[in-house]
């Protein structure tokens, strides 16, 4: 509205004006229950995604597991077949000799493998009573300790055969480590 000098008259609200200023400084930020209810919200958010994230990473270790167990033994079943007899057992996480990089996945059988331990050439080894012309196993070792996750075991086992983890390809070896059966 314009006065009559021209200048703008500003309607001024009702009340005191120091409470026209806390209003406008109440509206300015977050209350203290406005950041409890989003912190609250985030944390349920949290307390959902973690155990999805954990089943995907165990989804995808088991993945990679199995996979190599399988380049493995079918490098080792073709050397095998062309030299006529298994190569000789070997430490956990050195390559069996006889083996090249050219036909063994070496790089994936030195590093530790992604549930710990290291893989383990094993001929005519025994384990758990049993002995075994040729296997693989998931060995601990001083620099790659191996953590038995039954759970990741038996991923392992549900993807490769039968599900149970005292029969079938693969099982459990001696001190409860991962054996893959090539040859009984």
């Amino acid at each position: 509205m314009a006065g009559r000098n021209g200048a703008v008259k500003v309607s001024s609200q009702s009340g005191p004006p120091g409470v026209q200023r806390n209003r406008l400084r109440s509206t300015a930020g977050f209350s203290l229950i406005e950041l409890m209810v989003a912190v609250t919200i985030l944390s349920l958010l949290f307390l959902v995604a973690v155990p999805t994230y954990q089943r995907l990473q165990r989804k995808a270790r088991t993945a990679t597991i199995v996979n190599n167990l399988r380049v493995f033994a079918t490098a080792l079943q073709s050397h095998a077949h062309d030299t006529g007899t298994w190569p000789p057992e070997a430490a956990a996480g050195v390559i069996p000799v006889g083996m090249t990089a050219d036909e063994f996945k070496s790089e994936d059988w030195t590093r530790p493998t992604p549930m710990g331990g290291h893989y383990d050439w094993e001929y005519n080894q025994l384990h758990v009573g049993v002995r075994y012309r040729a296997a693989i196993a998931i060995t601990g070792t001083g620099d790659a300790p191996l953590t038995i996750d039954y759970d990741q075991l038996l991923s392992i086992d549900s993807a490769i055969d039968d599900g149970d983890l005292h029969t079938g390809s693969f099982r459990l070896g001696f001190g409860d480590c991962g054996l893959f059966v090539i040859e009984p």
